[in-house]
């Protein structure tokens, strides 16, 4: 146990070595290190929201938003649909609760009404054994002519969850947009979303982008409404009221169908007015959405077109000459970070639905300076109480000991900054309790060793049975302990998985330098002072 071959010493000492320029950089400000030579390490703890402060969200889905704006679109599917020829008169279509509901007026049509609405009720997956489709809506045609579409409870919680997945995806794509530093975005249960976004200075900014549908809409207004003319009472068949973005502004009637969609944007960039010199948002569309707006363009000359975000109006200008190369802009009162803001929104894409905050908090960079300073202490405090008890207790053996645990430390730290792991409270928990149980491999070695010196063996051949014995008990307790942070990970969330990672790190560390360094730097003290005899 005690014999190393040449390269066994070499990747043992290159290991460790590796490890302590890996953590190196975590010793210095991030100005110092950005300031060495490219080929040196440079990389850095990524501290959590606990340690560097930030911004503390949770969101919840909207469902009733949803659920209704929703129903207001099968409301234009239905109108359509029944408006196919032939043409099946009806009454009353509009949005009732759940659902919508119609009444037909040719009882003799019910037959062709279900087999029209039958596609509308949307199947959302087919079970694998053959069960019943999931359906969105469900269909009811009654003899007396009454025509009922209603959100079913499976439909409703599986696109929900499909909202809460998309919207995981859109947020991220936003944050990492606003330049945040390794955000935290994840699921909370069935309808909510945690984002967790360290050192983030502007809190509001975070919210604003976040929670901001940016559902981006170009309509054409209604040409039949004169100036002045009350919108509401200008309202007709297929055309909707949207209010205007400025407080105080006029509002619009819009044709309902849209022209174009946020979908076909492909670049919006924050750029400034070449006349006005103030900031607007410049986008560019797709192939097939610049082909639309060059063809409506070219048939709408002189005819206003509305912009519309979240269901408000930020302009409305006038189409002055066909627009052909597929890009444009959008100016409305904004301001430098405004604007920036809204093309980073449209670059990211919309939220599928409406979110709403259901908690928030703000940790200032002076509480995570505490934390910090809170966690150097304890970890002092407990690696000075450690070292000074194997010392004590193991005299020579015990200060090899207190080496190998200073290695291990430097070796998780290394670990967490190579795989870009957020490090938290509960994380440097993980780590202290590490120190604390690293120590065990060397206590259960050093027993061993003190049992078999008594038992009248040599100080060397101690040494080995020693070192033999111990490590299959060593193994044992560090897997059991591998498996209790494993389930930790999986089953647990937020602190506790941070705490399960570094407990995980610290475990592996911990049976790398019992079963390796500990051991070589034993077998050169050994080579060294060839002991006769062991006091512990």
């Amino acid at each position: 146990m005690l014999q190393f071959t040449r390269w066994k010493m070499v990747a043992i000492l290159g290991t460790v070595l590796v490890g302590i320029l890996i953590a190196l950089p975590n010793l210095f400000s991030k100005e110092t290190v950005d300031s060495w030579p490219s080929w040196v390490p440079k990389r850095q703890l990524v501290l959590g929201l606990d340690l560097q402060g930030g911004a503390y969200l949770l969101y919840e889905v909207d469902k009733q938003d949803y659920v209704q704006k929703r129903l207001r679109t099968l409301v234009s599917e239905i109108r359509k649909a029944m408006l196919e020829d032939p043409r099946i008169g009806y009454s009353g279509l509009g949005v009732q609760g759940q659902g919508v509901q119609l009444r037909v007026r040719d009882l003799s049509q019910l037959d062709l009404v279900r087999k029209r609405l039958e596609p509308l009720r949307n199947p959302l997956s087919n079970s694998i054994l053959g069960g019943t489709p999931v359906n969105e809506f469900d269909l009811s045609v009654a003899n007396d002519g009454l025509v009922q579409m209603t959100y079913t409870q499976a439909g409703l919680d599986q696109r929900v969850r499909s909202i809460v997945d998309q919207s995981i995806e859109v947020i991220a794509r936003r944050i990492d947009q606003l330049g945040t530093t390794e955000p935290s975005i994840q699921r909370q249960g069935a309808d909510r979303i945690l984002v967790e976004a360290p050192g983030l200075g502007d809190p509001e900014r975070l919210k604003s982008l976040v929670g901001q549908t940016a559902q981006l809409t170009f309509h054409l207004v209604d040409a039949t409404v004169a100036p002045g003319q009350s919108a509401d009472q200008a309202r007709k068949p297929g055309t909707i009221v949207l209010p205007s973005n400025e407080a105080g502004g006029p509002s619009y009637v819009l044709e309902e169908a849209p022209l174009l969609t946020g979908e076909d944007l492909t670049d919006a960039q924050a750029t400034f007015d070449q006349r006005s010199n103030e900031p607007v948002v410049s986008f560019r569309l797709t192939t097939g959405g610049a082909r639309t707006f060059g063809d409506v363009t070219q048939k709408n000359v002189n005819r206003a077109f509305a912009i519309v975000l979240d269901d408000k109006v930020i302009s409305a200008p006038v189409i002055r000459e066909p627009i052909l190369g597929g890009s444009g802009q959008i100016s409305g009162s904004f301001t430098l970070q405004t604007a920036n803001d809204l093309a980073i929104l449209l670059r990211a894409g919309s939220l599928p639905a409406k979110l709403t905050i259901v908690e928030e908090r703000s940790i200032g960079p002076g509480l995570g300076a505490d934390s910090i300073r809170a966690g150097k202490i304890a970890s002092i405090i407990a690696t000075a109480a450690v070292c000074a008890f194997m010392v004590a207790t193991y005299g020579m053996l015990g200060w090899i000991a207190n080496i190998a645990v200073l290695v291990n430390v430097i070796l998780i730290f290394s670990i967490v900054t190579l795989l870009g792991a957020t490090l938290s409270l509960p994380g440097i928990a993980g780590v202290i309790i590490t120190v604390g149980t690293a120590v065990d491999s060397n206590v259960l070695i050093y027993e061993r060793i003190r049992e078999e010196f008594r038992s009248g063996r040599s100080a060397i051949a101690s040494i080995d049975s020693g070192f033999h014995r111990a490590l299959g008990t060593i193994l044992d307790a560090n897997v059991t302990t591998l498996i209790a942070a494993i389930v930790l990970f999986y089953l647990g969330s937020g602190p506790i998985r941070g705490f399960a990672v570094t407990h995980a790190i610290g475990v592996a560390t911990t049976m790398f330098t019992a079963f390796t360094f500990t051991r070589l730097m034993v077998a050169m003290w050994v080579r060294w002072r060839r002991p006769t005899k062991i006091t512990l």
